[in-house]
Parts: structure tokens; C-alpha cells; sequence
């Protein structure tokens, strides 16, 4: 498949100073892969309830909205254009506009607080914001002090004061074959995006992708799919062949597996992207039936929610050829109930961070039938590694810190060249996940290095929960743990020694942190305690200890 010559040839180049391989058949910045989707033409692109824009329509909103940002807000190449919306089609036209017209996107959480996005907006030093209406009123009161001036879709003509309509800063379109990007002149390793990661200390930090960390994603993704076709028996040819790509989008676009291995994929290789309003397992079988979906997943949560829906049967879901998630650990028996609920169907999983620009494994066909506990293989233009405490490699079976080094591995982090400087290290990533590897090369994540849970698909950094609740008068000691969850594969839980003499309800430290902190990140779970929490020597939290004698 990586034979000179063929679709996944590779090259070894130098990136930032480090030899890499890259996929020679990359397209090398967004801006290819947005003039490539216009070659689709009428075909839909975009489905959200009553709307449908086609490929061609999209690509002219995308141009217009650029040269909107450098016209009438003054961006310039390397400024920052901040997004926070839900999955509505002006997402995508935000981000490629902004893309092309040579700013940095910042996808913000749109679960998060107002707190939590004035603090994406001030950290990235965003310059525009383009945000539906829930998000803009939620800012309404701190947009003015930070001087960010607001583009609101979907607001009914009502927005703040001092924002304008998506709709009128765009104007009238005018032929969709008429449009025409500006011209910026954009390189693979320019900045493009800065996507928040939760923090240990509270704070997230912004991963800063590059156009080739995002450009390598669908290609990736491509090789992931199709060598598992190739292993079943197919051959390359047939695999290659057109294909009609309809997905049902069940992640939001502003995480990395959303938006690089959804959205930019289905850029470059035509495929439809069917939205929702927000995640509804009845909804979701609707619009497989109704769209004639032919893959769906997101994270492992999904689609057990799909499969295990009592609806199930009463919607025609023979279009689906594959159910692919990543994200979350993902019980083995998913494949056993993928298979039982559609049989013949392609199930995968993969592994990827968002300082990895999404896809880094995949296990898909044979291979997860075989390895159900695996997540796959590296893609042929990753390397990755096991290391001790000291860095030396582990050979395979043994247990240690999984490095990763590739084309798809990020700059760094925005404004902390600490943190860079820790997390990456002569071109290898190292990930805070603990991994093995077996003889053949596939990767089994074993643990999280990190003190963080994942709900869901969202990442929960523990520090960050219990940093919020020590603001509480009553809290004199907490540790937040993960509690497991058959669907949401974990929930939050926290332990909590009230300070002596006073009293606090679980309805309390609720309602107190929701103030705070995203609704996804508040406990769901609490146990109070008269008695300190155990320690080691240094002082650190035992919550290996803590979760055997409260989970057993």
C-alpha cells in the first residue's frame, strides 16, 4: 500500500528540525482540501434538520466569510479566530473561512461557562468570535471588556449589542461558481488551529495544530480503513473504488475527532455530514433511516447506546457498512454486540489524542475481531514507543509510557513553552497514557498516566474538578475518581472531608460547582468522610487505594 508510486506513498522530509514521514499524497494545507471539496459540487455536504448545503454552496460561504474576517474585521495571517457554537452548518463555514483567510481557529467547548470561555478567548488572544446565539448571550456580559467583537449565527435576528448577524456580515453569496478564495498564501507548518485541552492545574492548555498535522489525518485515516480491508482479503483497487460517505456526526466539531476525521475528511473525499442539535439515540436511528447513514460511532458511548436502544428494530439501518469510535476505553463485548446487531458490518477503534490531530492507531476488521482489546496499529507515518520512568524503551508485553512521533504530532502548546517542552521531546509526543505493545506492533492502552477520567469522550482532568471544589467553605479535603459506567464507559465521582463543624449535601456541592464548571465535569457520585484521605509519604492522594474500598 506504501509502495512508490502508490495512493499511501511516503517520504521522509524534516519537520521543525526532525526528520519525518510524511504521506506524499497529502494534500499540504486546508486550503487544498477546500478547493478538492468544491470538485464535489451539488453533492450535499452539510445536513442539519431542514437544511442542506452542497459542496460547491459551502465552499462560496467559506470564501466570503474569509474575506469578510481580513475586509471588515481586519484579520491578518497568524491572528486568531475563535469558534463556540453547537454543530450547526456555520461551524464548518467558520472554520474554513477562517482557515483559508490564513487566521488560527480556536474551536472553544460550547459546554463550557462563561468563566471557562473568557478564559479561551483572553488565552488565545482571539480577535473575532463567531458564536451561536446560546454562546453569545452567555458572554454577553464580558465580550465588551475583552474587546472581541462577535459574529452570532442562528440568533432570529436578535443579537447582543455590539455583534453582528452571520447572515448580514455575509450577504448575499451571489453564484457559487463564481467564488474565489483570497489570496493568502498559507504553508504546511503554518499555524492553523488551537484546540483546549483540560488541564492538570486547572487551566487548559491550547494544543497548536499545524495545516499538516490536520492535512495527515484523513489520509491516515484512509490507510487505517483500507489496510483492514486489505487484511480481510480485498484488494486495493476495489477498496479505492467511489464510495457514497454518509456520516451521521455524533461528536462535537470542536474536538479533534470531529473536526479533523469528520469534518476534514469528508471535505476532501465527498462525504455527507448529517448533524444533529444535540446526541438523541431516537433521533439518531431517524436520520440513519431517513439519510441512509453508512457510518456512525464518535466514542464508544454511542454507539452502545444505538445498538442497545429497545428502537432499534423498528428503523431500517441496512445502509450502515461500518461503526467506527474512538475516545473512550471501549468495552471488548461492543464487538460482540456489533456483531449481533449488524452482522457483516466492518467494527473499528482507534486511538488519538488531540496532540495527535486525532487518528495515531487503528483497529478495524480482522484485526479488532481478532485484538478486540487492542486499539490497532500505528498508521504507516507513525512511529510509537513504550519507555520507563527513565525513557529507555520497553520491549513488547511490558507496561510503560507511550510515546508517539509523526507527522500528525502538534507544535506544541500556545504560550507555554514549559509544557512543551515537557510533553515533547525530539519529535516524540509522550501521551501521559500507559501502553504496551505486542509483537506485531499493536498498541493496548492499559492506563492513563494522568490523573484524568474520560466521560463520554470528554476528557475530565481530576485536578480541575477538585480545584473547584476546595472553593467550597465546607470542603477541607477531596479527590475526584473515576466511577465506572457501562455506557459512558466513566463518571465523576468525588470523596469530600467536610472541614470540622460544618455540613454539606451532595445537592449543595452540585448546584455550587455547576456554577463553575461545565455541567459533564460536576460529580455525579459522593462519599463523605470524618476521616483524612490516604497519603503516601509525599503527600500525594493513594486513589488506587481510595477507589478499591469505595468501588471494590
Amino acid at each position: 500500500m506504501t509502495a512508490p508510486g502508490g495512493l499511501f506513498e511516503m517520504e521522509e522530509i524534516d519537520v521543525r528540525g526532525v526528520r519525518t514521514r510524511v504521506w506524499k499524497n497529502a494534500p499540504p494545507t486546508l486550503r487544498e482540501i477546500l478547493d478538492i471539496s468544491r470538485l464535489h459540487g451539488d453533492a450535499a455536504f452539510l445536513v442539519y434538520e431542514g437544511d442542506r448545503l452542497s459542496f460547491a454552496e459551502h465552499y462560496a460561504r467559506a470564501a466570503a466569510f474569509a474575506r469578510v474576517l481580513i475586509d471588515r474585521y481586519g484579520v491578518a495571517k497568524g491572528d486568531r479566530v475563535a469558534i463556540a457554537m453547537r454543530n450547526y452548518p456555520e461551524w464548518p463555514v467558520a472554520f474554513f473561512g477562517a482557515a483559508v483567510a490564513g487566521a488560527v481557529v480556536v474551536p472553544l467547548n460550547a459546554w463550557w461557562t462563561a468563566a471557562e470561555l473568557e478564559y479561551g478567548l483572553a488565552d488565545s488572544g482571539a480577535k473575532v468570535l463567531v458564536a451561536d446565539a446560546e454562546r453569545a448571550a452567555r458572554l454577553a456580559g464580558v465580550l465588551p471588556g475583552l474587546g472581541v467583537p462577535c459574529v452570532v449565527a442562528r440568533g432570529d435576528g436578535a443579537v447582543p449589542e455590539g455583534c453582528a448577524a452571520f447572515e448580514d456580515v455575509l450577504g448575499d453569496i451571489g453564484d457559487p461558481a463564481a467564488a474565489s478564495l483570497p489570496d493568502v498564501a498559507i504553508d504546511p507548518d503554518d499555524e492553523a488551529t488551537i484546540f483546549y485541552t483540560s488541564g492538570t492545574t486547572g487551566r487548559p492548555k491550547g494544543a497548536l495544530g499545524t495545516h499538516r498535522n490536520i492535512a495527515t489525518n484523513p489520509v491516515s485515516l484512509a490507510y487505517g480503513l483500507l489496510s483492514a480491508g486489505v487484511r480481510a482479503g480485498r484488494t486495493l483497487e476495489e477498496l479505492a473504488a467511489p464510495q457514497r460517505r454518509v456520516t451521521l456526526l455524533s461528536v462535537p466539531f470542536f474536538h479533534a475527532t470531529g473536526c479533523h476525521s469528520v469534518l476534514v475528511t469528508s471535505a476532501l473525499q465527498g462525504g455527507t455530514v448529517v448533524m444533529m442539535y444535540k446526541w438523541d439515540v431516537r433521533g439518531a436511528l431517524e436520520l440513519i433511516e431517513r439519510e441512509r447513514v453508512t457510518g456512525f460511532g464518535g466514542v464508544p458511548t454511542m454507539a452502545w447506546q444505538v445498538l442497545t436502544s429497545p428502537d432499534f428494530d423498528r428503523y431500517d439501518t441496512s445502509s450502515l457498512t461500518g461503526v467506527s469510535y474512538g475516545g473512550a476505553p471501549a468495552a471488548p463485548a461492543l464487538v460482540d454486540k456489533i456483531r449481533e446487531r449488524l452482522p457483516e458490518r466492518v467494527p473499528g477503534n482507534g486511538y488519538g489524542l488531540t496532540e495527535t490531530s486525532s487518528v495515531t492507531t487503528y483497529n478495524g476488521g480482522v484485526n479488532y475481531l481478532e485484538r478486540p482489546e487492542s486499539v490497532g496499529p500505528p498508521v504507516a507515518v507513525c512511529d510509537v514507543k513504550v519507555v520507563d520512568a527513565a525513557g529507555a524503551e520497553l520491549p513488547p508485553g511490558e507496561v510503560g509510557e507511550l510515546l508517539i512521533k509523526g507527522p500528525n504530532v502538534i507544535k506544541g502548546y500556545w504560550n507555554r513553552p514549559e509544557a512543551t517542552a515537557q510533553a515533547f521531546v525530539d519529535g516524540w509526543f509522550h501521551s501521559g497514557d500507559l501502553a504496551r505493545l505486542d509483537e506485531d506492533g499493536f498498541v493496548y492502552i492499559v492506563d492513563r498516566a494522568k490523573d484524568m477520567l474520560i466521560r463520554g469522550g470528554e476528557n475530565i482532568y481530576c485536578a480541575e474538578v477538585e480545584a473547584a471544589l476546595y472553593e467550597h467553605p465546607a470542603v477541607a479535603d477531596c479527590a475526584v475518581i473515576g466511577v465506572p459506567h457501562q455506557v459512558l464507559g466513566e463518571e465523576v465521582g468525588a470523596v469530600v472531608v467536610p472541614r470540622p463543624g460544618a455540613s454539606v449535601s451532595r445537592e449543595e456541592l452540585r448546584g455550587f460547582l455547576g456554577e463553575r464548571i461545565a455541567g459533564f465535569k460536576v460529580p455525579v457520585h459522593y462519599w463523605f468522610r470524618a476521616e483524612g484521605l490516604p497519603r503516601n509519604p509525599g503527600g500525594k492522594i493513594l486513589k488506587t487505594r481510595l477507589r478499591e474500598e469505595l468501588l471494590g
